[in-house]
Protein backbone atom coordinates (compact mmCIF):
# COMPACT_ATOMS: atom_id res chain seq x y z
CA UNK A 1 0.00 0.00 0.00
CA UNK A 2 2.35 3.02 -1.29
CA UNK A 3 0.10 5.52 1.04
CA UNK A 4 1.49 3.53 4.12
CA UNK A 5 4.72 4.00 2.99
CA UNK A 6 4.73 7.15 3.02
CA UNK A 7 3.41 7.72 5.75
CA UNK A 8 6.01 5.43 6.79
CA UNK A 9 8.69 7.06 5.51
CA UNK A 10 7.32 10.14 7.47
CA UNK A 11 7.04 8.43 10.75
CA UNK A 12 10.75 7.10 10.38
CA UNK A 13 11.45 11.29 9.21
CA UNK A 14 9.96 12.25 13.03
CA UNK A 15 11.87 9.25 14.85
CA UNK A 16 15.28 10.25 13.35
CA UNK A 17 14.18 13.96 14.87
CA UNK A 18 13.02 12.17 17.75
CA UNK A 19 16.76 10.70 18.33
CA UNK A 20 18.93 13.47 17.14
CA UNK A 21 17.41 15.84 19.86
CA UNK A 22 17.20 12.69 22.43
CA UNK A 23 14.16 12.63 24.36
CA UNK A 24 11.73 11.63 26.08
CA UNK A 25 7.75 13.06 25.28
CA UNK A 26 5.29 14.98 27.22
CA UNK A 27 2.96 17.53 25.25
CA UNK A 28 0.85 20.53 25.21
CA UNK A 29 -1.90 22.60 23.63
CA UNK A 30 -4.24 25.90 23.35
CA UNK A 31 -7.30 27.08 24.11
CA UNK A 32 -11.11 26.11 24.27
CA UNK A 33 -14.13 25.54 22.73
CA UNK A 34 -16.70 27.64 23.99
CA UNK A 35 -13.89 29.77 23.17
CA UNK A 36 -12.99 28.01 20.25
CA UNK A 37 -12.77 31.58 18.21
CA UNK A 38 -10.22 33.22 21.00
CA UNK A 39 -8.01 29.99 20.09
CA UNK A 40 -8.28 30.13 16.74
CA UNK A 41 -7.47 33.76 16.25
CA UNK A 42 -4.19 32.74 18.42
CA UNK A 43 -3.13 29.45 16.61
CA UNK A 44 -3.61 29.08 12.84
CA UNK A 45 -4.29 25.58 11.59
CA UNK A 46 -2.87 24.49 8.29
CA UNK A 47 -5.38 23.25 5.29
CA UNK A 48 -7.80 20.75 6.38
CA UNK A 49 -8.75 17.92 3.77
CA UNK A 50 -12.19 16.25 3.11
CA UNK A 51 -12.96 12.39 1.79
CA UNK A 52 -16.66 12.47 1.12
CA UNK A 53 -18.75 9.09 2.28
CA UNK A 54 -18.86 7.07 -0.93
CA UNK A 55 -22.62 5.82 0.04
CA UNK A 56 -24.92 6.84 2.62
CA UNK A 57 -23.17 9.43 5.35
CA UNK A 58 -23.82 7.54 8.47
CA UNK A 59 -20.98 9.00 10.48
CA UNK A 60 -18.17 11.94 10.68
CA UNK A 61 -14.38 10.79 11.91
CA UNK A 62 -11.99 13.70 12.65
CA UNK A 63 -8.37 12.16 12.08
CA UNK A 64 -5.34 13.88 13.39
CA UNK A 65 -2.12 12.88 12.07
CA UNK A 66 1.22 12.85 13.50
CA UNK A 67 4.32 15.72 14.46
CA UNK A 68 5.58 17.17 11.19
CA UNK A 69 2.80 15.86 9.09
CA UNK A 70 0.05 16.75 7.32
CA UNK A 71 -3.98 16.19 6.57
CA UNK A 72 -3.38 15.51 3.41
CA UNK A 73 -1.18 12.11 4.02
CA UNK A 74 -3.68 10.91 6.08
CA UNK A 75 -6.89 11.63 4.01
CA UNK A 76 -5.04 9.35 1.08
CA UNK A 77 -4.92 6.52 2.91
CA UNK A 78 -7.95 7.13 4.64
CA UNK A 79 -9.89 7.38 1.42
CA UNK A 80 -8.71 3.98 0.55
CA UNK A 81 -10.70 2.00 3.26
CA UNK A 82 -13.58 -0.08 3.02
CA UNK A 83 -15.69 2.46 4.89
CA UNK A 84 -18.21 3.89 2.35
CA UNK A 85 -20.39 5.01 5.07
CA UNK A 86 -18.16 7.48 6.54
CA UNK A 87 -17.06 10.94 5.90
CA UNK A 88 -13.11 11.59 7.15
CA UNK A 89 -12.15 15.02 8.44
CA UNK A 90 -8.24 15.60 8.34
CA UNK A 91 -7.01 18.60 9.72
CA UNK A 92 -3.47 19.73 9.51
CA UNK A 93 -2.32 21.17 12.94
CA UNK A 94 -0.49 24.22 13.59
CA UNK A 95 3.84 25.00 12.84
CA UNK A 96 4.78 26.19 15.96
CA UNK A 97 8.21 26.06 17.76
CA UNK A 98 8.82 22.45 19.39
CA UNK A 99 10.82 22.35 22.53
CA UNK A 100 11.72 18.98 21.99
CA UNK A 101 13.40 20.29 18.72
CA UNK A 102 14.79 23.15 20.66
CA UNK A 103 12.81 25.37 19.33
CA UNK A 104 12.68 24.11 15.59
CA UNK A 105 8.79 24.72 14.45
CA UNK A 106 7.01 21.70 13.39
CA UNK A 107 3.55 21.23 12.57
CA UNK A 108 2.23 19.95 15.97
CA UNK A 109 -0.82 19.92 18.02
CA UNK A 110 0.74 20.78 21.22
CA UNK A 111 4.13 21.40 22.36
CA UNK A 112 6.58 18.18 23.32
CA UNK A 113 9.47 19.22 25.56
CA UNK A 114 9.62 15.86 26.58
CA UNK A 115 8.99 12.09 26.13
CA UNK A 116 8.37 10.56 29.65
CA UNK A 117 5.29 9.96 31.93
CA UNK A 118 6.69 12.60 33.64
CA UNK A 119 6.53 15.62 31.32
CA UNK A 120 4.63 18.38 31.66
CA UNK A 121 1.11 18.83 29.73
CA UNK A 122 0.81 21.40 27.45
CA UNK A 123 -3.28 21.85 28.51
CA UNK A 124 -3.07 25.11 26.40
CA UNK A 125 -2.37 23.86 23.44
CA UNK A 126 -4.13 20.40 24.06
CA UNK A 127 -7.42 22.52 24.85
CA UNK A 128 -7.37 24.59 21.18
CA UNK A 129 -6.49 21.64 19.35
CA UNK A 130 -9.95 19.56 21.15
CA UNK A 131 -11.50 22.93 20.52
CA UNK A 132 -10.49 22.50 16.64
CA UNK A 133 -11.87 18.83 16.51
CA UNK A 134 -15.46 19.81 18.35
CA UNK A 135 -15.35 22.69 15.88
CA UNK A 136 -14.82 20.85 12.75
CA UNK A 137 -17.48 18.43 14.07
CA UNK A 138 -20.29 21.08 15.08
CA UNK A 139 -21.69 21.55 11.55
CA UNK A 140 -22.37 17.59 11.07
CA UNK A 141 -25.81 16.82 10.66
CA UNK A 142 -27.48 15.59 14.12
CA UNK A 143 -28.35 12.67 13.06
CA UNK A 144 -24.62 11.32 11.90
CA UNK A 145 -22.25 10.19 14.62
CA UNK A 146 -19.18 11.37 15.53
CA UNK A 147 -15.77 10.43 16.38
CA UNK A 148 -12.15 11.38 16.34
CA UNK A 149 -9.06 9.16 15.77
CA UNK A 150 -5.23 9.87 15.15
CA UNK A 151 -1.91 8.91 14.71
CA UNK A 152 0.94 9.17 17.87
CA UNK A 153 0.69 13.36 18.76
CA UNK A 154 -2.61 12.94 16.90
CA UNK A 155 -3.91 10.09 18.97
CA UNK A 156 -3.12 11.62 21.96
CA UNK A 157 -5.02 14.52 21.10
CA UNK A 158 -7.63 12.11 20.31
CA UNK A 159 -7.75 10.53 23.52
CA UNK A 160 -7.76 13.99 25.41
CA UNK A 161 -11.06 14.69 23.55
CA UNK A 162 -12.59 11.60 24.70
CA UNK A 163 -11.27 12.57 28.52
CA UNK A 164 -12.77 16.09 27.73
CA UNK A 165 -15.93 14.38 26.60
CA UNK A 166 -16.32 12.29 29.47
CA UNK A 167 -15.78 14.95 32.23
CA UNK A 168 -18.10 17.81 30.54
CA UNK A 169 -15.82 20.37 29.70
CA UNK A 170 -11.96 21.04 28.95
CA UNK A 171 -8.67 21.23 31.01
CA UNK A 172 -9.74 25.13 31.36
CA UNK A 173 -13.04 24.45 32.55
CA UNK A 174 -15.02 25.43 29.39
CA UNK A 175 -17.90 23.25 28.63
CA UNK A 176 -17.15 20.57 25.85
CA UNK A 177 -19.71 20.38 23.11
CA UNK A 178 -18.81 17.51 21.02
CA UNK A 179 -21.29 14.26 21.78
CA UNK A 180 -18.70 11.67 20.46
CA UNK A 181 -19.48 7.67 19.81
CA UNK A 182 -16.34 6.29 19.31
CA UNK A 183 -12.29 6.78 19.96
CA UNK A 184 -9.63 5.79 17.77
CA UNK A 185 -5.78 6.45 19.00
CA UNK A 186 -2.97 4.74 16.94
CA UNK A 187 0.73 4.38 18.48
CA UNK A 188 -0.17 7.31 20.68
CA UNK A 189 -0.71 7.77 24.61
CA UNK A 190 -2.95 9.69 26.76
CA UNK A 191 -1.94 13.05 28.10
CA UNK A 192 -2.66 13.92 32.03
CA UNK A 193 -2.99 10.89 32.44
CA UNK A 194 -1.69 11.49 36.11
CA UNK A 195 -4.98 13.62 37.13
CA UNK A 196 -7.70 12.30 35.37
CA UNK A 197 -8.70 9.62 37.85
CA UNK A 198 -9.07 12.14 40.43
CA UNK A 199 -11.30 14.68 37.83
CA UNK A 200 -13.36 11.57 36.84
CA UNK A 201 -13.91 11.10 40.68
CA UNK A 202 -14.86 14.67 41.26
CA UNK A 203 -17.17 14.80 38.30
CA UNK A 204 -18.94 11.44 39.50
CA UNK A 205 -17.83 10.65 36.03
CA UNK A 206 -19.92 7.26 35.26
CA UNK A 207 -23.00 9.64 35.03
CA UNK A 208 -20.69 11.25 32.34
CA UNK A 209 -20.65 8.64 29.49
CA UNK A 210 -16.78 7.45 30.11
CA UNK A 211 -18.72 3.72 30.90
CA UNK A 212 -20.38 4.05 27.36
CA UNK A 213 -17.44 5.66 24.95
CA UNK A 214 -15.80 3.11 23.34
CA UNK A 215 -11.95 3.13 22.55
CA UNK A 216 -9.74 1.56 19.96
CA UNK A 217 -5.72 1.63 21.51
CA UNK A 218 -3.54 -0.09 18.57
CA UNK A 219 0.39 0.18 19.28
CA UNK A 220 3.66 -1.40 18.25
CA UNK A 221 5.50 -3.58 20.51
CA UNK A 222 8.54 -2.25 18.50
CA UNK A 223 7.45 1.60 18.58
CA UNK A 224 10.55 3.33 19.01
CA UNK A 225 9.29 7.05 18.68
CA UNK A 226 6.11 6.58 21.52
CA UNK A 227 7.12 3.03 23.50
CA UNK A 228 4.61 0.36 23.90
CA UNK A 229 4.61 0.86 27.14
CA UNK A 230 2.96 4.74 26.81
CA UNK A 231 0.20 2.88 25.08
CA UNK A 232 -0.32 0.11 27.13
CA UNK A 233 -0.67 2.23 30.43
CA UNK A 234 -2.90 4.23 28.66
CA UNK A 235 -5.29 1.53 28.22
CA UNK A 236 -5.13 0.64 31.51
CA UNK A 237 -5.73 4.40 33.07
CA UNK A 238 -8.50 4.48 30.90
CA UNK A 239 -9.98 1.46 32.69
CA UNK A 240 -8.92 2.65 36.06
CA UNK A 241 -10.90 5.64 35.44
CA UNK A 242 -14.37 4.44 34.56
CA UNK A 243 -13.91 3.84 30.65
CA UNK A 244 -15.57 0.60 30.24
CA UNK A 245 -15.60 -0.38 26.62
CA UNK A 246 -10.93 0.22 25.80
CA UNK A 247 -9.71 -2.50 23.20
CA UNK A 248 -6.22 -2.22 23.30
CA UNK A 249 -4.16 -4.14 20.70
CA UNK A 250 -0.88 -4.94 20.36
CA UNK A 251 1.47 -5.90 16.85
CA UNK A 252 4.21 -8.05 17.43
CA UNK A 253 6.60 -6.21 14.40
CA UNK A 254 4.94 -2.96 14.06
CA UNK A 255 7.04 0.52 14.87
CA UNK A 256 5.52 3.58 14.20
CA UNK A 257 3.81 3.36 11.67
CA UNK A 258 0.75 2.29 10.45
CA UNK A 259 0.32 -1.19 8.68
CA UNK A 260 -2.81 -3.09 6.59
CA UNK A 261 -3.51 -5.21 9.17
CA UNK A 262 -4.07 -2.77 11.70
CA UNK A 263 -6.33 -0.44 9.66
CA UNK A 264 -8.42 -3.56 9.28
CA UNK A 265 -8.47 -3.91 12.66
CA UNK A 266 -9.79 -0.14 13.15
CA UNK A 267 -12.26 -0.51 9.98
CA UNK A 268 -13.87 -3.67 11.57
CA UNK A 269 -14.09 -1.68 15.04
CA UNK A 270 -15.29 1.56 13.77
CA UNK A 271 -17.98 -0.55 11.57
CA UNK A 272 -19.16 -2.78 14.86
CA UNK A 273 -19.18 0.67 17.45
CA UNK A 274 -20.22 2.99 14.72
CA UNK A 275 -23.73 0.59 13.21
CA UNK A 276 -22.30 1.44 9.62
Amino acid sequence: MATAGSILRQSLQVAVHLAVCTANMSFAGSSVVSGVKTARKAIEFGKTHVVRPKGRHQATVVWLHGLGDNGASWSQLLETLPLPNIKWICPTAPTRPIALFGGFPSTAWFDVEDLSEDGPDDLEGLDASAAHVAYLLSTEPSDIKLAVGGFSMGAATALYSATCHSLGKYGNGNPYPANLSAVVGLSGWLPCSKTLKSKMEEMKASNSGAGSLPVLLCHGKVDDVVLYKFGEKSSQALRSCGFQDVTFKSYNTLGHYTVPEEMDEVCAWLTSKLGL
